[in-house]
């Protein structure tokens, strides 16, 4: 296993409108090239990296760059291809033969199971475009998207950090797990990790929002400490959506008041949580707004419904003083979320082209919206001081580095087990590798509740705890049994020990995209996630 020296681009070609074509490039000396108006330079690194800038100093700015290489790292042809998803998965990640046309978000990896060989290219974490690839069988095509919103970026006279390019390679006998635990690390090289394991409750899978209040909470601590036993690392117990007004929906802040005449006071309630032996947890939703204030977007929005503009200095003052505020409630984990959402007005499954629309904007057009994002999540992650940041729809390769923990996958449910099945495991195998390279992954609560099979969600919870990531469990107290409690004991225990030793590695991943099949250790698991009938044939979940 070896990380390559990554080869300057055979060709670069350059997009300045945001509907234009792309035009090519001409070299003007070694890493360099231009079109009118726009430059593109590549800059080998000590540690065989290649760093990409762009200038672009005036009108009508850059949208678009695309560098395409005439070959295939490590030389051979890739029978499958794997990639990653622009922030949250939504089931899709898989192995697949190549489609020329697919966009992989971040990096791709390809293997020939036959030869045995597998290599692939990626792009560092925090970069200053949004990075995909695609990947065809004369080689290789990274496009970077530079735009602000879905407006040609106004850089100036200052020279755009687009991204850093690395690759790997591996022989025969690396599989293609371990080739991408070591693209992972290359592309992260300062990862924010959590000291301790990751390990609570989280209510939202079975309360969803709705009809809950501080007792409800205290009795989920209470909960979740009597699962952590007399354990040396305590668990979590997070407050999901619904402690304000307007929850259950995801609204909007302020964010300096709980629900009246229910969360009336948020300070006591961290005090409380703690009180029953677990640390305390909050959410909030940092980029929408009930009410008009400072930084707020005209281009979208509704009344009760306004975005925020992340790119408006009122608006980062704002949302790092929300953070603040809740690090003074004595919240101790902040989870931050739906900001993808806010930002771009939708989410990303099935992997889109590109994350942005064409007409979307942001005011300030000097910064690239992978540059306004990495200072949100900067923000944040200074704001918070030393509580535990956990980033949910955020964009987890710009996020790494400032959060340690991160939901990678979209949500599972406490009301159907299909929802868990096709998201929370695809996740876990197809993002294992980014964990404690990239931060700690999440995918996403274990559910413990009257409508989804216990016999089910246990063999999650298995994997889960035995995969060493971050474990939080939704347990309605109407879905206790005795069997289920031993079991969740024995789970929670097990995370809270970091879980088993060396951890788990999906097996059967290059021909599913929900592997049975896993090692643990010296031992090899299968787990049967089937319903009677088998799968829903692509049910809108």
């Amino acid at each position: 296993m070896s990380v390559i020296d990554v080869p300057l681009p055979d060709a670069v070609h350059v997009i300045i409108e945001a509907d234009g074509d792309p035009r090519s490039a001409t070299p003007a000396g070694p890493g360099r090239w231009t079109v009118p108006g726009a430059e593109v330079t590549a800059r080998h690194q000590p540690d065989g990296g290649l760093e990409l800038t762009l200038a672009a100093p005036g009108p009508p700015g850059l949208s678009k760059v695309a560098l395409r290489w005439r070959h295939h790292p490590g030389g051979n042809r890739p029978a499958l291809v794997l990639g990653d998803a622009w922030e949250r998965s939504y089931g899709e990640l898989q192995w697949r033969g190549i489609q020329p046309e697919r966009p992989l978000p971040w990096y791709w990896l390809g293997t020939d199971p036959v030869v045995g060989t597998t290599a692939g290219f990626g792009v560092r974490t925090r970069a200053g475009a949004l990075c995909c690839w695609t990947v065809d069988e004369d080689g290789t095509t990274l496009w970077l998207d530079v735009r602000s919103g879905g407006l040609p970026v106004l850089p100036g006279e200052r020279e755009l950090a687009a991204a850093t390019v690395v690759g790997v390679a591996a022989d025969a006998g690396t599989t293609p797990y371990a080739a991408l635990q070591a693209l992972c690390a290359a592309m992260s090289p300062d990862p924010l990790l959590p000291e301790q394991p990751v390990v609570g409750c989280n209510n939202w899978y079975y309360a969803y929002g709705k009809d809950f209040g501080p007792d409800a909470v205290l009795r989920d601590a209470a909960t979740i400490a009597e699962y952590a036993g007399d354990h040396p690392v305590r668990p979590f117990c997070v407050v999901d959506d619904g402690w304000t007004e307007g929850g259950g929906s995801a609204p909007g802040g302020p964010w300096d008041v709980g629900l009246p005449g229910v969360f009336d006071d948020m300070a006591g309630l961290a005090a409380g949580i703690a009180a029953q032996g677990a640390r305390p947890g909050l959410w909030f939703r940092p980029l929408l707004s009930r009410v008009e204030t400072e930084g707020m977007r005209t281009d979208v929005g509704r009344p009760g419904r306004i975005p925020l503009d992340p790119s408006s200095d009122a608006t980062l003052a704002a949302v790092a003083a929300d953070v603040a505020r809740f690090r003074a409630w004595g919240f101790e984990l902040i989870k931050h979320d739906f900001s993808t959402y806010d930002v771009f007005g939708r989410f990303h499954p099935d992997t889109p082209p590109e994350m942005a629309g064409p007409r979307q904007q942001l005011a300030d057009r000097t910064r690239t919206t992978a540059e306004v994002l990495v200072a949100l999540y900067r923000t944040i992650a200074e704001a918070a001081g030393d509580a535990l940041v956990l980033g949910c729809n955020t964009v987890g390769h710009l996020a790494a580095g400032l959060v340690e923990v991160q939901r990678t996958g979209d949500d599972t449910s406490g009301r159907h087990w299909e929802r868990t099945r096709r998201m929370g495991i695809n996740t876990l195998a197809f993002r294992l590798a980014q964990h404690n390279r990239f931060y700690a992954v999440d995918a996403d609560c274990v559910p413990c509740t009257p409508a989804t099979e216990w016999a089910l969600n246990r063999q999650f919870l298995d994997l889960v705890a035995r995969s060493g990531t971050a474990l939080f469990v939704s347990v309605d107290p109407a879905a206790r049994t005795p069997q289920a409690d031993a079991d969740l004991t024995a789970a929670v225990r097990l995370a809270l020990d970091g879980g088993q030793p060396g951890g788990v590695e999906p097996l059967d991943w290059l021909a599913t995209t929900t592997p049975r099949r896993w090692r643990t250790g010296d031992m090899n698991l299968a787990y049967s996630w089937s319903q009677p009938w088998g799968a829903w044939p692509l049910l809108p979940l």
